[in-house]
């Protein structure tokens, strides 16, 4: 592991401004102080050549990663390894920030021009405030989004199309002669604005162009969620036949909990998903695939650019969903 300049200036006994003006003004130290913390940041494989360009440019090298969900979570894992993949490689470091609300948010955006310790700072799945774009801005902080709903707005931006993704969804099991379908959605539960209420929005106006009902049902923010959502679809008037759920995250363990009740899938009802993450192949789940690995290497190439004052050539990306067939749908029986 790189040693920090703490480090440097605590093994040579010096001040961390000394530290940096043997990198930055070595004429302002004396040569033995100046020797000595080189040769004790080569010893500790403190990057000299990257402090000198941090130091002298007032960069930080690193990046600011915004995410709302666990870190665990099959998404935001691949955004990470994505983003990583090109910026280590660049030489930057990527500090990772959760937000849970838009007071978190705020907050962040609040210290940021304090801290100044971050070069761009990028967002995953949830929208900010114009304000805080604008803050950035002025800073000469370039911001990114990642799924985010209003992606026009970012410096640069890159996502699925959701609403598409929805509509191939909902197109499916229409075809396959459903008319009693449900949109299983995750709870909005802070006053952060998702990418993926985008695919609700979606459903419902497939289902008024189709002259359906549009029944959406929200899994609860606790632990028994997909319980929650079973007992949800027993109250209703009737079984419906099909199950669209806005992530793979619901529709497994719904077919799971379904088996356990005796629904058959997709005899009775067919269960389809959105992102085509782990185990949707395993399992036998129709799903519309994302690739947010290829989506966070495309934002990392843009940020390197934006950092470096480029305009990056067509700066707000779309990627297209593909629907992926497998067994989990079928058509509608009688």
């Amino acid at each position: 592991m790189t040693a920090t300049i703490h480090e440097v200036a605590k093994e040579a006994g010096v001040s961390i401004s000394t530290v940096s003006r043997s990198f930055t003004h070595p004429e302002l130290v004396s040569e033995k102080t100046k020797t000595a913390v080189l040769d004790i940041a080569n010893n500790l494989g403190f990057s000299i050549s990257r402090s000198a360009t941090a130091l002298k440019s007032g960069v930080s090298l690193r990046i600011a990663l915004l995410l709302s969900d666990r870190l665990g979570s099959w998404f935001n894992s691949a955004i990470l390894e994505g983003l990583n993949s090109v910026l280590h490689p660049a030489g930057y470091d990527i500090s990772i920030f959760q937000i849970d609300s838009s007071s978190d948010r705020k907050s962040f955006f609040d210290t940021l021009p304090t801290r100044r310790n971050a070069d761009a700072v990028i967002v995953a799945s949830f929208d900010v405030a114009d304000t805080e774009i604008e803050r950035l801005n002025t800073l000469k902080v370039p911001i990114i989004g990642i799924n985010s709903a209003t992606h026009n707005v970012y410096n640069a931006s890159v996502r699925i199309n959701d609403e598409l993704g929805a509509m191939l969804a909902f197109k499916h099991v229409f075809s396959l002669g459903h008319r009693n379908i449900v949109y299983v959605q995750t709870d909005p539960m802070n006053s952060l604005f998702f990418s993926v209420q985008q695919r609700k929005d979606s459903f419902v106006e497939c289902c008024k162009e189709a002259s359906l009902d549009p029944r959406v049902l929200t899994a609860s923010a606790s632990g028994n969620r997909i319980s929650d959502v079973l007992t949800q679809l027993f109250t209703l008037d009737s079984m419906p036949t099909a199950v669209i759920c806005q992530e793979d995250g619901l529709a497994i363990p719904l077919m799971f909990q379904m088996a356990r009740s005796g629904i058959r899938v997709p005899r009775d009802v067919s269960v389809i998903g959105f992102d085509d993450g782990i185990y949707a192949k395993d399992t036998g789940l129709t799903t519309i695939r994302q690739d947010p690995l290829a989506m966070a290497r495309t934002a990392a190439r843009m940020t390197l650019e934006l950092i470096d004052g480029e305009l990056p050539n067509n700066p707000q990306r779309i990627f297209e969903p593909q629907l992926m067939l497998r067994s989990s749908t079928d058509v509608v029986r009688a």
